[in-house]
Order: structure tokens, then C-alpha cells, then sequence
């Protein structure tokens, strides 16, 4: 049988960091925790990939201008977080434990974040800017404020520092 890799299936590096993390989690808590609490963070997670995977295609929607309005993406937004409620509550109803559930359900975050972490850009070589010495007159004329140099108006004079003219 030919699979084709996950990246194929699961394009966006988040959710295969995060399929990644719980399935990791998942297993880690069968040989580690109690039957009904690895279940229950089985049930968490899986909860959590599939409402992740529809929220980040609604927002793609949403910027892509295939939903119509704003409203629209909210509306669906409390459709889906109301059926994610639901789930929960028949998990619980059913002997899952809450523990177990909100720690698969939070599986997201240290996935974004690592995800997040690792794509940052390389930082810039100093050489690529063109900054003066610290000790070069023209930082006298640099507005801190806006990052950008001064502008000189009729309220003000170089050398008065913003002083009303009489």
C-alpha cells in the first residue's frame, strides 16, 4: 500500500506540528496515566485538530473574500464553537475526564508557539542598515516618537527645542 507523506495531506507546518504533538501526548498518556484519562485526552485532542483545521480554512476563506462579510465568518465561528460545546459536554457526560480534555484541546498553543519560534526570519547583519555612530549629530534630529527624522514647522526652530516662536 502506497501512502502519500503527511505533508501532502496536511500542508499547513502547524497542524503537523500539532498532529505530531498530540499524537505523542496521546501515546504518552496511555503508558503513563489512567485508561479513562488517556482517553479522554484522545478525545480532547482530536476535538482540537478537527475545530483548528476549520477555523484556520474559515479565516483563509475570510481573507481569500470567498465568505461575502465579517458577519458571516462570525456567524459560522459560533456555530462551530457551539457544536465544539456540545461535544464537550457529551464527553463528560460520558465519563470522559475534564482534565484529560482541556489538555488535549490546549495541545494548540505549544504547537503554534514552536511552530511560530522556528519560522522566524534570520535576523538582518548589521551591515544591512544604515545607522550612524551614536555619537553622529544627527541623532539631534531624529524623532524617537515616529522613527523618523523631525520636521522643522513654524511652531518650531532647530536649536529651540520646541519652543513657541514670540
Amino acid at each position: 500500500m502506497n501512502v502519500a507523506p503527511v505533508s501532502t495531506w496536511i500542508p499547513d507546518p502547524i497542524e503537523r506540528m500539532n498532529l505530531a504533538l498530540s499524537a505523542s501526548a496521546v501515546a504518552a498518556s496511555f503508558a503513563l496515566a489512567p485508561p479513562r484519562f488517556a482517553a479522554s485526552l484522545a478525545v480532547g485532542a482530536a476535538l482540537e485538530i478537527v475545530n483548528f483545521r476549520a477555523l484556520r480554512r474559515a479565516a483563509r476563506r475570510l481573507l481569500d473574500r470567498e465568505i461575502a462579510s465579517g458577519a458571516t465568518w462570525v456567524g459560522l465561528f459560533g456555530i462551530r464553537f457551539a457544536l465544539l460545546a456540545a461535544a464537550l459536554y457529551l464527553a463528560i457526560r460520558a465519563g470522559g475526564n475534564p482534565t484529560g480534555l482541556v489538555l488535549g484541546l490546549s495541545l494548540i498553543v505549544p504547537a503554534t508557539l514552536w511552530v511560530a519560534w522556528r519560522s522566524e526570519p534570520p535576523p538582518l547583519p548589521a551591515a544591512a542598515f544604515d545607522v550612524p555612530p551614536p555619537d553622529d549629530p544627527s541623532w539631534d534630529d531624529w524623532n524617537p516618537w515616529l522613527a523618523c527624522p523631525r520636521e522643522t514647522d513654524s511652531l518650531e526652530r532647530p536649536g529651540t527645542q520646541g519652543e513657541l516662536d514670540s
